[in-house]
Parts: structure tokens; sequence; C-alpha cells
């Protein structure tokens, strides 16, 4: 993983300035931090919340089965169930700050799109009546790990839907182009402040319960794993944000199905 560097800015100055013998420089109120070691942080802390959540669902479930009492037979089991979307929320913030490792196939470009599009369909049963499909794919293969851009379809789409879209249709083009895969999602805007020189590579900017700004990062190291492109640009004449992923096209032989 790229050793990238966060900031973050203390309420305490004194809590994380270090001063190392008689060093003449000034103490500063910012924490810089590895991004390598921020991910260790996270997995690790997530790692021993979960063992201490498992503790919990095991010792709920010795109790429900000693209690008697129906009513606290209920609330044993609605107990469990709050443990249990915890530990899954801890294993997700995990694997968005993993290492991406991908087991690649060489699969059809239109059967991937189909297969995404069911994909989305079936997550965002509602939403996606707003979609509008434009797809335009010759023959062409492409070696990608089919569960890892689940997760890049459901969360570019998740975006679109979560975040101040505007009136009208999402539109999803897919092309391919000069050796290339290329889908792009067009989400209407009015106002979008935000940079994108640096799409997917800002983690931990917009936290909100239970998102944790890790998301388009996840997305960007995906792609960017299988030696495509993620990229971004605002166009304000159109009011549309639009979000690219290249991706190389194969000459291998399908090994799908």
């Amino acid at each position: 993983m790229n050793p990238r560097m966060i900031g973050f800015r203390s309420e305490n100055p004194s809590s994380c300035t270090v001063m190392a013998g008689n060093s003449s420089k000034a103490p500063t109120n910012s924490l810089t931090v590895p991004w390598s070691d921020t991910v260790h942080f996270v997995r690790q802390l997530g790692h021993d919340l979960r063992n201490d959540l498992n503790a919990i669902e095991l010792q709920s479930a010795y109790i429900g089965e000693l209690a008697q009492d129906q009513e606290l037979t209920s609330e044993i089991k609605r107990l469990r169930e709050v443990v249990s979307g915890m530990n899954s929320t801890l294993q997700l913030l995990s694997r968005a700050v993993g290492e991406v490792a991908p087991n690649v196939v060489t699969y059809p470009a239109g059967e991937f799109l189909a297969d995404m599009r069911t994909q989305i369909e079936r997550n965002f049963s509602k939403e996606s009546q707003e979609i509008t499909w434009d797809v335009q794919l010759q023959d062409g293969m492409l070696n990608i790990d089919p569960q890892l851009f689940q997760e890049v379809f459901v969360e570019l789409f998740a975006n679109a839907f979560r975040h101040d879209r505007g009136t009208g249709a999402l539109v999803a083009r897919a092309r391919i182009s000069d050796g290339r895969f290329l889908f792009s999602v067009h989400e209407p805007k009015a106002v979008f402040s935000s940079e994108t020189q640096n799409w997917g590579r800002e983690p931990l900017r917009n936290i909100s319960q239970r998102h944790y700004g890790l998301g388009l990062n996840r997305v960007r190291a995906i792609i960017e794993a299988h030696g495509g492109e993620l990229q971004a640009q605002y166009d304000p004449k159109a009011a549309t944000l639009v979000s690219t992923m290249a991706l190389p096209m194969s000459s291998g032989q399908s090994e799908h199905g």
C-alpha cells in the first residue's frame, strides 16, 4: 500500500507533540501519521472489538438457553442481533482498509456488465428504476475479479443515490475504446464544490453515521489493482458529476462459466 500520510489536528497539542533533545523547532498542532499505520490501527482495533463481541454473543446465547421467561428470551435475542450487526460493521471496516488481492478470471465484457447491472437492481430495487443504462459494447474480454467489482459497482451507485443528487435520472454508460473498458456514472448535481483531482484518494474525509469515508478509496484500490484508473469530473454547465473507471481489455479466452 502506498505510504501516504494523513494529517490529524489535535484538540490538545501537548498530547501529540514529541520533543527530541534540544530541537529548536517550534511545537506544532498537527500530527502526521502514515496511512499504513492508520490501516494497522483500524484493523487491530476491529480485530480486538470483534473478539469481544464474539464473547458477548456466546455469553448471551448461553444465558438465552438458561432463561425461562419469554420476555427475557426475546430481549436476549434482540441483544444478539445488535451484537451481530456491530460485528458485521467492524468486518466491513477492516475489509475497507485491507489489501486488495484480485482472484482474476477472463470475463466477456458484455456479460460482466449484465451481471453487475443485475447486482445493482438487486441491491437498489427501488432506486434502480431511476437509472438509464446506455450500453454499447463490442466483443471483448476483461481480466477481473467479479466479486471485487460487485463492491465497486455497489459503492459507486450507493454514493450516487446518497449524496445530494439533483433531479433527473442517473445515466450509466459503458463503452470499449482504445483497448479499454470505460464505465461512467453521470450523476445530476446542481451544486458541487469538492475537488476531483484526488478522487478516491482522500479516505476519512466525509464521515457520517455508519459511513466512514472509505468507500471510494476502496473502489480506487480495486480498480488500480486491475491495472485501471478512476477519475471524476464535474461539468457545471450540465450540472453533472461524471465518475469514470477505465480497465484494460484482455485478449484471452473466456474462463467464465
